[in-house]
């Protein structure tokens, strides 16, 4: 009994062999590829972190424009009104547009799950 048993486990180990021979190839071939290409996703990754640090250096510099236009468009709109002699309670407002600034973070990523 114990002759078939081995007998059958010997037949079914060289197709397993193939297999597992044949997985081990594809995948060192797939990982060998893949660590090819390392350098140009580490550039890839540096590069976005570039564009997203000036993108929020930007912004605050707009947000700050965006602050000092708002200032000064409302001391024109009280200088006219004083020039024109209407009160604040008399003259009717044009709707303005309110531009909120957006936080700028400083934090980065973390990129340690996708890239090592």
């Amino acid at each position: 009994m114990w002759k078939k048993e081995n007998e059958v486990a010997g037949q079914g180990l060289p197709g397993s062999m193939a297999t597992y021979s044949e997985a081990v190839d594809e995948f060192s071939k797939q990982a060998a590829e893949l660590l090819a290409h390392m350098p140009i996703l580490t550039e890839a990754r540096d590069a976005y972190q570039r564009a997203m640090k000036v993108s929020a250096e930007i912004r605050s510099m707009l947000d700050a424009r965006d602050a000092k236009l708002q200032s000064l468009m409302a001391q024109l709109e009280e200088a006219v009104a004083v020039h024109s002699g209407k009160t604040s309670s008399d003259k009717k407002k044009a709707q303005s547009v309110t531009v909120e600034p957006t936080q700028a973070t400083s934090e980065k990523p973390d990129y340690s799950r996708i890239l090592p």
